[in-house]
């Protein structure tokens, strides 16, 4: 059997990978055949994260519209896990890279999945409507076949902090101009309306949040829903970050979650001798 040619060997290194992403060679560098000397000073970050994303540039518009959802949920506080978990980080003699990455690995479905998840519901109300049901009738249907098979909870919607969380009005009025011009369709901020508009016939009103209302921009503009956990970490790494450079200038060694005298509550067995050895 003849061994394979020096050809053969560079073909199929150069099949290892194949990506239609970007296009480097030495001095060139394309983003989906852009040339990176064109788009530099003549786009922005969320522009760039479309033409990353998706293959093509945004609309002025489209562009604006991500840009407001990704302004959005940068930062919400030391109270939340993720950034305390930059700053504790920090405090152990981590770098600003592995602070980010620790607090990163936290946004998971319970912190940081929202988003995708109310996206995953919209579209689930989306497809009962255009089966043919009612917008009521198909809200109600995904939200009851939501909390069988995953919990009462409704992605996107109420605030353990906020009783109307003050960045979704903002965003949705935002939408509501996007649909005016023809930007987007007004489609999924019409379900997730009536999501919070069945929820609010409890007890309490369960008004939508800074998930639900990012959830309604980026569906809105085509995303698909697993690239709204991506897109919510992109956003929020920039507050991760501003939090554990902060912490790096405050100094602090070992921080953790409380000060050193708010002691955890203790819930095991009582103080006990350990009997004598015989």
């Amino acid at each position: 059997m003849d061994a394979p040619s020096s050809d053969s060997h560079l073909k199929r290194a150069q099949a290892w990978w194949t990506t239609s992403i970007i296009d480097m060679h030495p001095g060139s560098i394309r983003f989906r055949g852009y040339a990176i000397e064109d788009l530099i000073g003549r786009i922005g970050c969320a522009e760039m994260v479309w033409l990353m994303l998706r293959g093509d540039l945004p609309t002025p518009k489209q562009g604006y519209l991500l840009e407001a959802a990704l302004v959005a949920g940068v930062d919400h506080g030391p109270q939340a896990p993720s950034i305390a978990i930059s700053r504790m980080a920090v405090t152990c003699g981590a770098p600003l890279n592995g602070a980010m990455a620790s607090a990163i690995n936290t946004l998971d479905d319970v912190h940081g999945g929202a988003g995708e998840q109310a996206m995953v519901l919209y579209e689930n109300v989306a497809r009962l409507t255009d089966s043919g049901a009612d917008l009521r009738s198909a809200t109600a249907q995904a939200i009851s076949t939501w909390q069988a098979t995953n919990d009462k909870h409704i992605p996107g919607f109420g605030h353990r902090f906020h009783p109307i969380d003050p960045r979704a009005p903002r965003l949705l009025e935002l939408v509501t101009v996007a649909v005016k011009d023809r930007t987007v369709s007004g489609k999924y901020a019409a379900i997730a309306l009536e999501i919070e508009a069945q929820l609010g016939r409890g007890k309490r009103s369960v008004p939508m949040n800074i998930d639900g209302a990012t959830a309604v921009i980026f569906a809105e503009l085509g995303f698909a829903s697993p690239l709204g956990r991506g897109l919510f970490l992109l956003s929020r790494a920039v507050g991760i970050l501003a939090h554990a450079w902060e912490q790096q200038q405050q100094g602090g060694r070992i921080k953790g979650p409380t000060p050193p005298d708010f002691l955890y509550r203790y819930a095991g067995v009582a103080a006990r001798d350990l009997p004598a050895v015989k």
